[in-house]
């Protein structure tokens, strides 16, 4: 199974203010079977469309003759920009320029952590263009999905001198458990988030989901999916808690869990 080329994609209009377009990477595998959903892959923050999630979606499109599009945010991998200008908003008008131009027909979104977030935004904005009816987002998989991350997950969790650093540096070096270098937080990231917060408001997304979520996760806590179940009233919704499982979800039983789940959305 041969990889798909790297493509890129411009996404930035300097009649908006943007003097620099980000050069947007993506790799796109073309469905070999007519009336196959498409596979729509959504990194986490940091993370790139080469982890294992990613690829073990694209292998099992490759062996279903399905499409699969994946690619990297502003600041991430192999796309152009510096990470240091990454928001929410910019993430968010790249995931959707993708899923706008370069994906056609019915697609499985799949989200991981901050993509998870970003996968219920952008499926808001998606049926906020078109309309529910039309909506080309039949499944949702979300998995550790981060919502409202740069609040939940980073503001509330900042102690004092957190904040402070944020303040007068206008970044926040956090430790990472992931790797050596630190999460640089910017103060822009935080604001910014505020925009796209998801709180207390009942979601509805017009598809079915199912969530994977682990319980010895200590980067988003499961009961935040439990949580966000209760306010997918109108959805066909499935969780999963793995209880051994952490916030990677990369063993191979967790990939296992992750294929499964696609199916049965493309069974629904």
């Amino acid at each position: 199974m041969s990889a798909p080329q790297k493509q890129t994609l411009l996404v930035g209009n300097p009649s908006d203010g943007d003097d620099h377009p980000r050069e947007i990477a993506y790799r796109q595998r073309a469905a070999s079977r007519p009336n196959v959903a498409g596979l729509f892959w959504m990194n986490g923050y940091k993370s790139n469309m080469e982890g294992d999630k990613a690829l073990a979606l694209d292998g099992w499109a490759a062996d279903k003759g399905a499409a699969c599009t994946r690619f990297d945010y502003s600041g991430h991998g192999i796309s152009g920009g510096d990470f240091l200008d990454g928001t929410i908003s910019r993430w968010l008008e790249e995931s959707l320029a993708v899923f706008d131009q370069k994906t056609e027909g019915p697609q499985i979104v799949c989200g991981s952590s901050m993509g998870g977030w970003l996968a219920l935004l952008l499926t808001r904005a998606h049926i906020a263009r078109v309309g529910i009816e039309q909506s080309r987002i039949k499944g949702l998989v979300l998995i550790a999905p981060a919502i409202d991350m740069t609040k939940a997950l980073m503001w509330d969790n900042f102690d004092d001198a957190a904040r402070a650093e944020l303040a007068a540096t206008g970044i926040f070096l956090r430790p990472s458990d992931y790797g050596d270098d630190p999460y640089q937080i910017t103060a822009r990231l935080i604001e910014d988030g505020k925009a796209h917060l998801l709180g207390d408001a009942m979601i509805e997304t017009g598809c079915p989901l199912h969530i994977l979520q682990g319980v010895q996760d200590d980067t988003v806590p499961w009961q935040s999916s439990v949580d966000l179940v209760a306010r997918l009233a109108r959805d066909d919704v499935k969780l999963t808690l793995i209880k051994d499982g952490d916030h990677r979800l990369s063993r191979p039983q967790d990939l296992d869990l992750l294929i499964r789940a696609v199916e049965s959305l493309l069974e629904h």
